[in-house]
């Protein structure tokens, strides 16, 4: 029987569930029928499809860990597939930051060589980066299954047993030099471009604030709103991050509250960045704006 504050977290947990594989359905379904009716879809909207696959994916993998961590399912499913979650976590940490990339390449105007040329390629260079991303993730998984999985299946014991303290320190520094090392190149240049981008958009927005009129105004209002919209997904990549950290460095005990909230936040990371996603493109609002209006008519 759980105890009252572990029941109302699966529900939020189940919340959360719902949540994040609707709006990444929304994001899906939306661009396939575009992909259907024009039969071609465009870099953007592959990339947010692809996104949006891989957090479904994650999102299912985030709710096992719940029902795990609340002891509905036995302990040992989880570590026995980690090879496949690591596919699915490291290649939607990878399409998150080539999104970051194309929408700094796309907004932001940067005086130099490099940047140019990337402004002009970056719709080509999209299906590349997929490729590219799918190789790289299959390697990573590849090899956690036969040498980092160790680390991650020590620690998933240990918060089941008292007894697994001795073994996690008998881990080389190699195995866990590794780990920070993969978790971190999608962060890096994650972080570079939407810094950059952020950059860019406070500078331009603080150009303009002495010149308020008309069409400028509204200028204004879209450069704030997407300033606000990339700030937002910086939080939650950062949490999803450090989240992770705490959990690896066993501070807090297993279905404490703390270590509860901690597991919630990273559960939302997956569907609140793709809300922020469908509320900041006008194709995708427009869409879940014409369903809901059909499902009250039909009601």
């Amino acid at each position: 029987m759980l105890e009252s504050y572990l029941f109302v977290y699966l529900l939020f947990a189940v919340i959360q569930l719902l949540v994040g594989v609707l709006a990444n359905g929304i994001i899906v379904v939306v661009n396939g029928t575009g992909l259907i009716k024009q039969r071609k879809m465009i870099p953007l909207d592959l990339l947010l499809s692809c996104l949006a696959i891989s957090r479904i994916c994650l999102q299912l993998g985030i709710f096992c860990i719940n029902l795990n961590v609340l002891s509905l399912t036995e302990f040992t499913i989880f570590p026995d597939n980690f090879a496949i979650f690591t596919f699915v976590n490291e290649l939607g940490l990878w399409f998150a930051a080539w999104l970051s990339v194309f929408y700094c390449a796309k907004i932001a105007c940067i005086a130099h060589p490099l940047f140019f040329w990337l402004k002009m390629r970056i719709a080509k260079l999209v299906p590349w980066l997929i490729f590219g991303s799918l190789l790289y993730a299959s390697i990573i998984s590849v090899l956690h299954s036969k040498h980092t999985r160790i680390l991650f299946q020590k620690i998933w014991l240990d918060l089941f047993s008292n007894n697994a303290t001795a073994q996690i320190r008998e881990l080389s520094v190699l195995q866990r030099s590794f780990l920070v090392i993969e978790f971190s190149l999608p962060f890096l240049i994650f972080l570079f471009s939407t810094l950059l981008l952020i950059f860019f958009l406070g500078r331009h927005t603080w150009q303009m604030r002495n010149t308020v009129t008309g069409t400028r105004n509204a200028s204004m209002r879209i450069h704030i709103s997407a300033l606000l919209s990339i700030l937002s997904f910086l939080v939650f990549y950062l949490a999803y991050y450090v989240m992770p950290a705490l959990f690896f460095s066993q501070i807090f005990k297993l279905r404490n509250p703390i270590f509860l909230f901690c597991l919630f936040v990273v559960g939302s990371y997956p569907g609140g960045h793709s809300v922020i996603l469908i509320l900041g493109n006008p194709k995708l609002k427009q869409n879940v704006k014409k369903t809901l209006l059909h499902s009250k008519c039909c009601q």
